[in-house]
């Protein structure tokens, strides 16, 4: 079984169901399947086969998921990619994995005229619509790239049905993603049709996700959390998504409170935005029967805030894009911990281990180590970094944990953002969650800052709702919270953390701005 055929049979039995809602529009599982065939039946005609690379330049929208599942049910192999990656990010994604065709949205065509003589790899553009087609038409039959373009509509007015599409091998390349470069150049991970299935149907059986669950997607769908956890399961599971176009705390309780959402997943940030937006009314998130935290740690001081202001269990998870993502989730049937990532969900294991690749005793850190049907087969042209990340059959993640006595697992923090100071292990997620319990702190990221004396120091980076909060009044809480180590050597007051497009906090970007600093 795969998504594409676990979709198609979902679709025969709940064929009058709304598949998902979308700005005033909705399709119903049958007419999604409908034009998801149509689309790879199109995709065919235009000469794109099975084993082809088709790029998805799209935000979350129907032409999102109708693209994907059209790709997956050719046998074609989806790249999503952030449509507002620059043109030097988005050029090397398209060359380095093979692009033959690019479905992007029609705001993106100067984009692509600008882009495309030096993609010549590229047969086919597909744009889909925003605005009425003669002003399309219009805009682009004087383009150099015009003879490679064709609408959305088009496409799929070229397909056929029935389509069935070739016979699909569970080990054969689904999606690639490329992670999002906080070394070197992004590398893309491949994940494999048994891939995405399993870890679809294992995260929806997990969170008991049915058919009467009206899930929120809000969070980016070219994201690996969101494929899994706000696309793929529900739709494997019969549930009806809310698709939204970009988060906006005003519009999430609106969407939640009409449609009687009863999923919501976000990351770290989406919850303090909620948390801290005024006019937040808990009455207008009554429906919901869980909320899904992941892409960073929660912190356990606003978890604990979110809850009681909210009246709704959050329950955190743990994933990463070589693992399909979800490897952990604190479980709905047994008391969950705040501040873990819960425990292996089915069918995966987690283990933690030293240097040398052995278990560490219980309440030891060490690194996790991930083992399951959703684990990628490797990184797409990249034979070395592959071996470096799949040892044994274990994905080594690069995250350090803990599990305690009843196998509940907790992050540490990344490897590579351990801060040594004098030969002391500092983990910036100890020092933040000290200060997030400051009652006064909005938001705060902790990196460590080259110290001539102790190797390294620990700063940290504060978003205050209180003007007169400063730094010497944070300073002694922190003192009074934390070892002499581990205290902050300097606090910088920011209006805002620098976050990614799925809203988790860049350290990496405060650490160049630091490094950038100390060497003037």
């Amino acid at each position: 079984m795969n998504l594409s055929e676990q979709f198609h049979e979902t679709a025969k039995k709940f064929a009058e169901k709304p598949a998902y809602y979308f700005m005033g529009q909705s399709s119903t599982y049958a007419e999604l399947d409908g034009a998801i065939s149509k689309f790879a039946s199109g995709l065919e005609k235009l000469g794109i086969k099975q084993g082809d690379h088709v790029a998805l330049l799209l935000g979350n929208s129907p032409h999102f998921v109708i693209s994907l599942y059209g790709a997956l049910r050719l046998g074609v192999t989806a790249i999503p990619i952030n449509p507002i990656y620059t043109a030097d990010e988005i050029g090397y994604i398209l060359n380095n994995g093979d692009v033959k065709a690019v479905v992007a949205l029609d705001l993106a065509i100067p984009l692509v005229e600008k882009m495309h003589a030096f993609l010549p790899k590229i047969e086919h553009y597909v744009f889909c619509e925003t605005k009425p087609n003669s002003i399309v038409q219009a805009e682009i039959e004087n383009l150099t790239v015009y003879p490679k373009m064709k609408s959305f509509s088009e496409v799929v007015s070229l397909g056929e049905l029935p389509f069935h599409g070739p016979k699909l091998q569970e080990d054969d390349t689904a999606i690639i993603l490329y992670t999002s470069g906080t070394t070197g150049k992004p590398k893309g991970a491949m994940l494999t049709h048994k891939n995405l299935y399993s870890n679809a149907k294992d995260v929806g059986v997990y969170l008991k996700m049915n058919n009467d669950d009206r899930v929120v997607t809000a969070l980016p769908m070219f994201h690996v959390f969101c494929l899994t956890v706000s696309l793929n399961a529900p739709l494997v599971s019969g549930a009806t998504m809310l698709i939204i176009p970009k988060f906006s705390p005003k519009e999430i309780f609106a969407l939640i409170k009409e449609y009687e959402a009863t999923v919501f997943a976000g990351v770290p940030t989406m919850y303090n935005f909620l948390y801290q937006f005024p006019e937040g009314n808990p009455d207008d998130l009554k429906s919901l029967r869980l909320c899904i935290s992941g892409g960073a740690s929660l912190p356990v001081a606003l978890l604990k805030n979110f809850e009681q202001k909210f009246n709704v269990m959050i329950s955190e998870g743990y994933g990463l894009s070589e693992a399909s993502p979800v490897t952990c989730f604190n479980p709905l049937d047994r008391p969950r911990k705040p501040g873990s990532i819960g425990t292996s969900i089915l069918n995966v294991e987690n283990k933690i281990v030293n240097e040398l690749g052995e278990v560490v005793p219980v309440g030891e850190a060490g690194e996790l180590i991930v083992r399951g049907p959703n684990v990628m087969k490797g990184y797409y042209n990249m034979p070395e970094e592959s071996a470096a990340a799949i040892r044994d059959g274990w994905l080594y993640t690069g995250d350090i944990a803990k599990m305690d006595e009843e196998e509940y697992f907790y992050i540490v923090d990344r490897k590579k953002d351990l801060i040594i100071v004098g030969g002391y292990n500092v983990y910036p997620r100890e020092v933040e969650e000290v200060i997030y319990e400051h009652p006064d702190v909005v938001e705060v990221a902790v990196v460590g800052v080259p110290d001539p004396n102790q190797g390294e120091a620990v700063s940290a980076y504060v978003v205050s709702k209180n003007p007169e909060l400063n730094k010497e009044q944070l300073l002694e809480y922190c003192k009074e919270h934390l070892a002499k180590y581990k205290v902050p050597s300097s606090i910088e007051f920011i209006e805002e953390l620098p976050k990614n497009t799925t809203g988790k906090i860049l350290r990496r970007a405060l650490k160049a701005q630091v490094t950038q600093t100390v060497g003037k």
